[in-house]
Parts: structure tokens; C-alpha cells; sequence
């Protein structure tokens, strides 16, 4: 790109990006016209719901677990248009999916416009249910927007069998990908109406979504050209066992520090790489702190609801012995 702007971004890219584009469509099981390549996940999300038609008193039902940007992106948007937002609280420790479905929807009202949640959360790491949520959603004429920031990768991602009006994911965090990599997935009746937040040259009279979204000006588009190679990556090493790997590690590390605090896990199996583990009663700021200035342990460690609790994302480079390093400073910290 530095050596010839010109020939890389005029020309190369006419061929690069379409290829790249129908290698993660692939992938993601969907339409290679259905998705296109975004930054991040925070901003596929922006795009979408900045575009979506809602007035005052309709309501944006979303959950209590949602990231705290998207909280902040539903929160300008209602100030905008005059929507109410309804986070509806989820009981923990998680029950079942059933139990969980029936219950959000007790939140549904006829003023219920959109309904907006993770796939995976960021605070508490539980995988919810959205082809259950976005299926019954549709029955009931409601839109659906999923954040799926820590879902590619980490979970395996058919779009067509979730069924979300819009989905957005993120490349850079489970698949390993570049920074600056991500999708938005719209489905075809509703991309007309979603624009980008930023207007460009690909914002011309007649222009498609693929067009709207992806020209937007001198942008290095190598981290979208990469995604491809990290998606072999994984494949070529039957990802699948890595992940199932990782998962039993972050269980037993569960079951360790819930049977020697004798608290109750928010999940028994409802995460993946990820999960949040409940702590005894304590100070979060300063157990954070000396986790990292003490043991070099980097951890988010926070409040959740009447709970002190740490998340902890195991990776395929983690391993057992760094598991017990954890276990061992907590013992030393919390004693």
C-alpha cells in the first residue's frame, strides 16, 4: 500500500476485497452480498442501529449484560430519536436456555421495536440463545440486532441458523486475526435502510450496501485481506478439539474456585473460552491491581450485581500451569 496507493486501493482492491469478502461469507454461512467488512464490532453496530427507524415511545429491549460501549450507542440513540430502552435484568445463576427465552420475553411489550444482546457477553461470558430469540422475534414482526464481538472463533458461527436482522463480530479477538478486523452481516430486506457512519466515495447514487460500506476512502484494508489466512489457520488445526481444550481448562479452573469459596458458578456450561467466576466478598480495584503489579497476571476483575467475580479467556497458548499461578496469587491475595 505504501509503495503504490494508486495500484493497491483503485485496482488490487477491486479483486482482493471481493475474495476476502466471499471467503469469511463462507465461513459465516451466509451470502457473500449479506456481509460486509467493518472495523470492529462496536462500529458494525453503530452503523446499524444509527439507521433503524425508531420514534418516540417505541422501546429498544436489550439485557443488563450488554457491553458498556453498545450501552452508551443505544443510549444516544434513544436520546435521539425518543425511544425508551428496557434492559431486562437476566436471573442469575442461568438456568436453561428455555427458561431464559420465556423469561426475556416477559419484557416484550406492542411498543417493543427492537430487541438488541450479545451472543456472548462481555461481563459474565454466557453464550445466549439468539436463534431462539431472533426466531420468535421475527414471528412477532421485531427487529433483531446481535453483538457478537467474541463469537467468531470462539464459537462455532452459522449466521443463517441464528437468523438476527443484523449481526456484527468481531475477526481480531477469537480467530486471532489483525486489529481493525470485523464483519456486519444485514440482511437483504434491510440493507437499503442501513447506511455507514462515515460518508464516502462508495456513497453514490444507486450504490449497493457492499459499496456504501466498504469504500469509505484511504483506508489500509490489509487487516480485512489477512482474516482469510487466520481462518485457515484454525482450520488446518482442527480448531474445534483447541477450543473444546481451552473450554475444560476454564471449567475445572471454575470448579476449583467455586469449591474452595464455596460460591455458586453463574453457569455450569453455558460459556466457552470464557468464563466469569465468582469471587468472595472483596475489593475489586485492589485484587485487580496487585493481580497485574504483583503476579503480571492481566484479568478483569469487577462487581456484578451482589457478586464479586473475575473473568477469565483462555486462549490455545494458555496453559494448565498458568491456571494454578492464578489460583495460587488469589489464595495469597485474598487471605
Amino acid at each position: 500500500m505504501e509503495r503504490q496507493p494508486v495500484e493497491f486501493l483503485l485496482r488490487r482492491r477491486n479483486e482482493l476485497i471481493p475474495k476476502a469478502r466471499k471467503e469469511i461469507a463462507e465461513y459465516l454461512a451466509v451470502p457473500d452480498d449479506e456481509v460486509v467488512f467493518v472495523t470492529n464490532a462496536t462500529y458494525g453496530l453503530s452503523a446499524a442501529l444509527q439507521s433503524m427507524p425508531l420514534a418516540a415511545g417505541d422501546q429498544i429491549l436489550t439485557t443488563n449484560h450488554e457491553y458498556g460501549a453498545v450501552d452508551r450507542l443505544m443510549e444516544t440513540v434513544a436520546k435521539r430519536t425518543g425511544a425508551d430502552i428496557v434492559r431486562h435484568q437476566i436471573p442469575l445463576p442461568y438456568e436453561s436456555d428455555e427458561a431464559f427465552v420465556e423469561d426475556f420475553f416477559t419484557s416484550v411489550t406492542v411498543k417493543t421495536k427492537l430487541i438488541l444482546m450479545s451472543h456472548i457477553t462481555s461481563p459474565t461470558a454466557l453464550i445466549f440463545p439468539v436463534g431462539k430469540i431472533c426466531q420468535r422475534a421475527r414471528e412477532m414482526g421485531i427487529l433483531t440486532v446481535i453483538d457478537g464481538a467474541h463469537a467468531p472463533g470462539q464459537i462455532p458461527l452459522d449466521l443463517g441458523d441464528v437468523g438476527a436482522d443484523v449481526y456484527s463480530g468481531n475477526f481480531h479477538k477469537w480467530l486471532c486475526a489483525p486489529k481493525g478486523s470485523a464483519f456486519l452481516h444485514v440482511r437483504p430486506e434491510l440493507q437499503e435502510m442501513v447506511d455507514p457512519p462515515v460518508i464516502s466515495h462508495g456513497s453514490c447514487e444507486g450504490a449497493d450496501f457492499i459499496q456504501r460500506h466498504e469504500w469509505l476512502g484511504t483506508k489500509d484494508i490489509a487487516a480485512y485481506l489477512s482474516v482469510p489466512s487466520a481462518i485457515a489457520y484454525q482450520r488446518q488445526r482442527n480448531w474445534q478439539s483447541v477450543r473444546l481444550e481451552c473450554h475444560q481448562l476454564a471449567a475445572d479452573l471454575q470448579a476449583q474456585l467455586c469449591d474452595r469459596y464455596d460460591l455458586q458458578p453463574l453457569s455450569i456450561n453455558q460459556f466457552a473460552q470464557m468464563v466469569t467466576i465468582p469471587l468472595p466478598d472483596c475489593d475489586v480495584g485492589a485484587v485487580k491491581d496487585r493481580l497485574y503489579e504483583e503476579y503480571r497476571i492481566e484479568v478483569p476483575v469487577g462487581r456484578l450485581e451482589r457478586w464479586c467475580a473475575m473473568r477469565v479467556s483462555v486462549q490455545a497458548y494458555n496453559t494448565r500451569e498458568e491456571l494454578r499461578t492464578l489460583v495460587k496469587a488469589l489464595e495469597e491475595i485474598l487471605n
